[in-house]
């Protein structure tokens, strides 16, 4: 008989986005995102980070400064936008997007862009700000559906 304790795709899809979210040096927020097409295929994954070439010991991972150029705010890339651009496929038509929080404005923007049409995130802890009401507003209209994730409460464990 096979074992029937295995764990679902939206576990093991969300799992790879956080597990993606700890190669993540911000000291404050790690976040991770897979994106799945619709034979359940994992084409992309991302976690927020500096750009390529820009070496994460010289940028700021500040959240306040003496000016925005002090703080990594104008310079790291989203969790998002990274699996967007990481995707080893032209085209992100009907994927589904997991990620651990969710999307900012800017964020839903590449999404819609890109053809994604489901979002599965973790997290909404800034649901009041302007930016994640914006994309909102934006899934809406573009007919993209977004739903939380509801935890099963099963264990993994990896040692590595």
């Amino acid at each position: 008989m096979k074992r029937t304790d295995y764990i679902t795709w939206d576990e093991y899809f969300m799992g790879v986005a956080i597990l993606s979210a700890d190669r993540s040096k911000d000291n404050s927020t790690q976040v991770g995102a897979c994106i799945v097409n619709q034979k359940n295929k994992i084409v992309s994954v991302g976690y927020n980070g500096m750009p390529t070439g820009c070496n994460d010991d010289e940028m700021p991972w500040e959240r306040e400064g003496q000016s925005s150029l002090d703080t990594k705010y104008p310079f790291v890339c989203h969790a998002e936008l990274n699996a967007i651009l990481n995707r080893n496929t032209a085209n992100l038509d009907g994927c589904t997007l997991y990620v651990t929080l969710f999307p900012c404005c800017e964020c839903a923007k590449a999404i819609i862009q890109s053809g994604i049409k489901r979002i599965v995130y973790y997290n909404n802890k800034y649901a009041d700000s302007e930016s994640v009401k914006a994309s909102e507003i934006m899934f809406r209209k573009c007919g993209i559906v977004f739903e939380q994730y509801k935890p099963s409460g099963k264990a993994v464990s990896l040692s590595l």
